[in-house]
């Protein structure tokens, strides 16, 4: 039987959420890609509260344009690493999202990491 996509994977997703957590010195860094946009934000999970969001629409409103593509993950990759960075977080757990890490989430991880953050 075939499974669907979106089955697939949230299954993914809440197997990945098992494992990892994100406190208060080292937060979770959830990254989503949807069809036009990304969506990049470091979560705390003890309190439940998010410390750092960005996406392609706050970029937008710029004066860059960003697609959901590599060119675009990796442009917000680095904006967001360095947002990251200046609020005083140097420590993040990647949390991919239930999305396989090729083409624009390695992008994004990539940028990140080149901005000085550590995975």
């Amino acid at each position: 039987m075939q499974i669907d996509k979106k089955v697939r994977c949230s299954r993914r997703k809440t197997r990945i959420r098992k494992r990892i957590f994100g406190a208060t010195e080292v937060p979770r860094l959830s990254v989503k890609f949807s069809g036009r946009h990304i969506y990049a934000q470091c979560i705390d999970d003890e309190i439940g509260s998010t410390l750092v969001f960005l996406s392609t629409l706050g970029c937008a409103k710029s004066g860059q344009k960003l697609h959901a593509n590599v060119a675009g993950a990796t442009i917000l990759g680095k904006v967001f690493g360095e947002m990251v960075i200046s609020a005083g977080i140097r420590c993040v757990v990647f949390d991919r999202n239930g999305r396989r890490y090729h083409g624009c989430v390695m992008a994004f991880a990539e940028a990140a990491r080149s901005a000085g953050l550590l995975f």
